[in-house]
């Protein structure tokens, strides 16, 4: 993101697992800790693609240190492409690490947001959640995780109009059993090119959003 970007492994479950942390400003009163998990890792999906960068400015933004991560096989991250089993315990593991207790919130991009569902069914049963972003949901090619009704007014989902990668068809169906809303913008596509500053903006309100305690 900048040069304030401090850039670390640590030993994860296939092994180094390779972090990219952002801070707010300093004096900055710092409410938590947000892990953002990036798009499939198969099709270059890395923790510096630019929407999974967008929605750590968002989190900075608004007072969150942003953890990035490369899935494993990615970049410098150990280990090999699993389906999702193996990144689920990838993201498990980088929660335990930087965000062992205190504030917690949890997004992801596409297939990021599949594993991120996934952890967030996980999690919620263990700790709370304080915001959760979940962004061109890959469920069309994935079983992305349902939101428990509690999280629903802590969650953000968005998506694009003419996403031409994950349908916008497939995350309705995805959502309307759960009666979960979807924020949709209107002419964009999967990596909402041109529209990336609305998507910040549509962060920053929802984690500036109040919400009754967990």
């Amino acid at each position: 993101m900048n040069a304030s970007t401090q850039r670390m492994s640590f030993a994860g479950p296939a092994g180094a697992l390779e972090m990219a942390i952002n801070a707010p400003q300093a004096g900055t009163a710092l409410r938590g800790v947000a892990v953002i998990a990036h798009p499939h890792p198969l099709f270059g999906g890395t923790m510096d693609n630019k929407v999974v960068q967008t929605l750590a400015r968002a989190f900075v933004l608004c007072g969150w240190r942003a953890v990035r991560f490369n899935f494993r096989g990615v970049g410098g991250s150990a280990g090999t492409y699993d389906a999702g089993q193996g990144e689920l315990q990838d993201l498990l593991a980088v929660v335990e690490d930087q965000a062992p207790q205190g504030a917690l919130a949890l997004a992801g991009f596409s297939f990021g947001a599949f594993v991120t569902s996934h952890a967030v069914a996980q999690l919620a049963a263990q700790r709370a959640l304080d915001k959760v972003v979940l962004v061109g949901t890959a469920a069309s090619r994935f079983a992305v995780a349902p939101l428990a009704p509690e999280l629903h007014e802590r969650a953000l989902v968005v998506h694009g109009e003419v996403d031409d990668t994950v349908p916008l068809a497939d995350v309705m169906d995805w959502a309307r059993p759960q009666k979960l809303a979807v924020t949709v913008i209107p002419g964009v596509e999967h990596f909402f090119h041109g529209q990336l500053p609305l998507l910040r903006s549509l962060v920053v309100r929802h984690l500036m959003s109040a919400v009754p305690p967990v």
